[in-house]
């Protein structure tokens, strides 16, 4: 357990959300009705009066917080000699690029693939442009 705590690992503390805030009280909707074991189709429905983007930027980062906590369980497991190709399974292999470092396609370890990801994912998710926190912001953005 202390692997997935530890900062130079894949592990990210979780991307918060302001108390007060409207994301915030969006969150903790989020959050009631995924633990409260109904259908999930009706959980993630757009609340009726709240903005689309941001219920859907409040989603986006749930769902980056719980693959990071995931990955950092089994991260221990996957290194460069036991996963040296990042694939999803025999017929798909996943390549890396991003048009700075790796400017083609590159096979990667999964461990290495899956670090860039992380850290491309955090980036576009604290990008203001991209996922703006301020109340009312993502009506200016899509303008």
């Amino acid at each position: 357990l202390k692997q997935v705590f530890n900062k130079d690992k894949t592990f990210r503390p979780k991307r918060k959300f302001e108390p007060g805030t409207q994301r915030f009280e969006l969150h903790k909707r989020a959050q009631a009705s995924l633990n409260s074991g109904v259908d999930l189709k009706a959980a993630v429905q757009l609340p009726s009066g709240e903005d689309q983007n941001d219920w859907v930027a409040v989603h986006v980062v749930d769902f980056f917080n719980r693959i990071n906590l995931i990955y950092g369980t089994i991260c221990e497991f996957c290194t460069e000699r036991t996963c040296p190709v990042m694939s999803g399974g025999p017929k798909y292999e996943y390549r890396w690029q991003d048009d700075l470092k790796y400017k083609k396609p590159t096979a990667l370890p999964a461990p290495q693939y899956m670090n860039l990801l992380m850290d491309w994912i955090e980036v576009q998710i604290n990008n203001e442009d991209i996922f703006p926190t301020s109340v009312g912001k993502c009506e200016e953005v899509l303008k």
